[in-house]
């Protein structure tokens, strides 16, 4: 009997094709299972996306980030939001493709922020610490922009050491070889500046009354020393603290800085606007670059920031990763922070990356 075109099969036909249908299903489903093992199988990489933003003026569970009681303070019609990067350190394959592919996230090397032989532990305790010394040096750099110098003071000298019979403790020094020491640091940096042996003029102040002394450095632990510990004051009439938890790393200096300064003067630095930024900051107001500049960038935008407080060295990666309607404002210290904030209240065009 003939069959039409597209009539019934033969059964064998029917039933091998059957066989090799079911290969296919079978291959598809456990090509399927590999996947979603593969998928979930932890890789070496973590995930950076925009972190929380906080108020550096207002409140964080319930109490004032910025405490500061002996003095009025003043209030801000807009806010100081100092910016994080969140991250995710367990990541699966799942997670990285989806990082890949997102505008907001950025998939980096495990090592790059869990450094190979320390703890995921180790690496919070060491960012808490960072963060806590942001938190001082924002208030010496605030306090120094207020008008409250620092004082090196002198705790001890060594019997046997170089300044012994020239030095006291007590002793506040003011400069080394004509230079002034705004801050403790600049002590060490000055001395080390000199080969060993080298006769130094060091300028102090005793009860008051301003001296100098020549001190010839030694050699100790391989560098040049004067046989002097040394202590950073910073006497205020009134008390400053910044309380804030869950945070690490020291990015957030340059925002502290500005939100005591705000409190402290009568003047709304925000200019009613939300102001959001980030940086490092030294005790002599110089601010230092830091990381994942796209994604905070991305977080001052979801939180409602006009402009963005860049530290100069993080510029040329801001300008790569914009976000719309926010501009980016360069700063390399606080007092170029101050100035930019002044310009943009009077309506001016502040220096831009």
């Amino acid at each position: 009997m003939a069959h039409p075109a597209g009539g019934v099969r033969p059964v064998g036909t029917l039933c091998g094709m059957r066989r090799r249908g079911l290969t296919v299903l079978l291959g598809a489903l456990f090509t399927a299972l590999l996947s979603i093992g593969v998928l979930r199988v932890p890789i070496p990489y973590v995930v950076l996306g925009p972190g929380p933003t906080v108020n550096t003026l207002g409140t964080a569970d319930g109490k004032e980030v910025i405490q500061i009681s002996g003095r009025e303070t003043s209030t801000s019609a807009g806010q100081l939001r100092l910016t994080t990067v969140g991250v995710q350190p367990t990541v699966r394959l799942r997670g990285a493709i989806a990082g890949w592919f997102s505008d907001d996230e950025a998939v980096v090397p495990r090592e790059l922020v869990y450094p190979p032989g320390e703890s995921t532990e180790q690496v919070e305790q060491r960012n808490a610490e960072d963060f806590k010394a942001s938190q001082t040096s924002a208030e010496t750099a605030a306090l120094r922009e207020l008008g409250f110098p620092v004082q090196v003071v002198i705790k001890t000298v060594s019997g046997d050491g170089p300044a012994a019979g020239a030095l006291k403790a007590g002793d506040v020094i003011t400069s080394v070889d004509g230079q002034p020491v705004p801050v403790a640091a600049k002590v060490t940096e000055l001395v080390r500046a000199k080969p060993v042996g080298t006769a130094l003029t060091i300028g102090y102040t005793r009860d008051g009354v301003p001296a100098t002394v020549s001190v010839t450095s030694r050699e100790q632990d391989g560098r040049p020393r004067i046989g002097v510990e040394i202590d950073q004051q910073q006497p205020h009439p009134f008390t400053l603290g910044i309380d804030l938890e869950d945070i690490g790393g020291p990015s957030a200096g340059l925002m502290f800085a500005l939100g005591i300064v705000d409190k402290l003067t009568p003047a709304d630095l925000t200019g009613g606007q939300i102001i959001a930024g980030t940086g490092t900051i030294d005790d002599e107001g110089a601010v230092g670059p830091i990381g994942g500049i796209a994604q905070k960038l991305v977080g001052a935008k979801r939180a409602g920031a006009k402009v963005f407080l860049v530290p100069a060295d993080n510029c040329a990666e801001a300008v790569r990763n914009p976000q719309p309607d926010l501009p980016l404002l360069r700063v390399g210290s606080l007092d170029e922070a101050l100035t930019a904030l002044e310009t943009l209240r009077g309506g001016g065009q502040p220096t831009r990356c």
